[in-house]
């Protein structure tokens, strides 16, 4: 298609565009534009990063924790839901983070366009605001930690082990989200990816409770998503005990749903980018 077909045509060059080519292209330029628009919400994202996990663990943790005589497998319920909040914050904001932005990058500010008619590849464009994405990851779970550790809920120095961990839990559920999120066109079909995907994971994945306590087809179904991968190895990691599954199987599961995402949200992005 030519100049005048391009969905771009006719537009002032963006600052994408411009601080992709000043900084010699690649997904690091893609990540770097993103961190320089970071800049302006940082502060407000920080404090939420702190306030949101000191709320949660105040609430569940320590609230209907104290309604919990015995705790939950032998520990407290407050160690037992922490891990399980640690792995279900990095999904949520990973999907957060790779919902909205990126249907509005291709529909309404349509800064992927603009990143195209630089020299960027599809992998790119899709590599850069994924990076960005897992350092939104991690930063929000460095604050939950930090929550974690002044609650004195880490037993065991494998807790540390929970950082690559979230980080494989943002790549495993960001991927497939930005494959879908380049596949519409309209916002109602993320508030259905929220209502019928994530809240459910959230509430049956083995946050709140042991899922052995599910009927067994619900129960399956909470061993088919992500989120319990993780937050079974998040809660063997901080209470220092062995996870119900093989951390092998978890790790291949995990990066099984990581891979997948990314040739599917690679497939659309190049779709929609590649004329």
């Amino acid at each position: 298609m030519g100049k005048r077909g391009r969905p771009d045509a006719g537009r002032p060059m963006s600052v994408g565009t411009t601080a992709v080519r000043r900084g010699g292209g690649g997904a690091l330029s893609v990540l770097e534009y993103n961190i320089v628009g970071y800049r302006r919400t940082w502060r407000s994202s920080a404090l939420s990063s702190f306030l949101l996990p000191l709320l949660t663990v105040v609430g569940f943790g320590v609230g209907v924790g104290s309604y919990i005589e015995g705790g939950v497998g032998g520990v407290s319920y407050l160690d037992f839901i922490l891990p399980g909040l640690l792995a279900s914050t990095a999904l949520q904001v990973a999907i957060g983070e790779s919902s909205w932005q990126v249907l509005g990058n291709f529909e309404w500010v349509r800064t992927y366009f603009a990143q195209a008619s630089a020299p960027l590849r599809v992998a790119d464009i899709l590599g850069g605001h994924l990076l960005f994405v897992l350092f939104r990851v991690l930063v929000s779970s460095v604050a939950f930690l930090l929550v974690a550790a002044a609650f004195g809920t880490l037993h065991s120095p494998w807790a540390l082990a929970t950082l690559p961990l979230v980080l494989l839990i943002g790549f495993a559920v960001a991927a497939p989200t930005f494959a879908f999120s380049a596949s519409i066109r309209s916002d109602s079909y993320l508030s259905l990816l929220f209502r019928f995907a994530v809240v459910p994971m959230t509430l049956f994945a083995g946050v709140f409770f042991p899922v052995e306590q599910l009927p067994a087809a619900l129960r399956w179904l909470a061993y088919l998503s992500p989120l319990w991968h993780g937050v079974d190895l998040s809660r063997a990691a901080t209470l220092g005990i062995t996870p119900q599954w093989s951390v092998a199987g978890h790790l291949l599961y995990l990066l099984a749903w990581a891979v997948a995402g990314w040739l599917l949200a690679h497939a659309r992005f190049k779709r929609r980018l590649v004329f």
